[in-house]
């Protein structure tokens, strides 16, 4: 049975799509997934199945709208996944603030011109590197005013996407270990 890393998007931020963790756990293990542990209350979930990503990407959508009444997308990844984009850490020499270190998970990877959009979104601070299904971004000056981060954050990438900072990224790798 294989471990997943399942990343809801776009939860907990304010007052909407608003989801308890342990809700949200019981209904996935009631769904039959196994050791199914959350980690923070920002949608990261490890959870072990038999069923391919993709299907526990799916179900646990259809879960949350019949439970929750809420239109959420997730992107899932194995715990080996997850252990291989730790471990690739392209920027890790010079992103040395993980809280402003993130990897944004998509669904697919992107089209070229969609990458040039980010190199142009770019301030000349931050650096990025698009690695297959993951864009590593380190955002020196934070996050909340760069041009970068508000299209990786943003719908407009052509696949589900969602981002994590380095410390809940490892964190989550950790908790998949345990």
């Amino acid at each position: 049975m294989a471990r997943h890393i399942v990343l809801l998007r776009g939860i907990n931020i304010g007052a909407r799509n608003r989801i308890s963790m342990p809700e949200l756990r019981e209904l996935l293990a009631s769904t039959g997934f196994k050791d199914v542990r959350t980690y923070l209350q920002s949608g990261n979930v490890v959870l072990s199945s038999r069923a391919s990503p993709e299907r526990v990407a799916r179900t646990c959508e259809q879960q949350i709208a019949d439970r929750f009444g809420l239109d959420i997308s997730i992107v899932v990844r194995t715990r080996d996944e997850l252990a291989a984009v730790v471990e690739r850490n392209p920027l890790g020499k010079v992103a040395v603030n993980p809280k402003l270190y993130q990897v944004t998970f998509m669904s697919g990877e992107l089209d070229s011109d969609i990458e040039d959009k980010l190199v142009a979104a770019a301030d000349k601070s931050e650096q990025f590197v698009v690695v297959g299904r993951e864009v590593y971004a380190w955002h020196p000056n934070g996050a909340a005013r760069s041009r970068l981060w508000s299209l990786l954050a943003g719908r407009g990438l052509g696949v589900t996407a969602t981002a994590r900072n380095w410390t809940t990224v490892t964190s989550v790798l950790a908790l998949a270990d345990e």
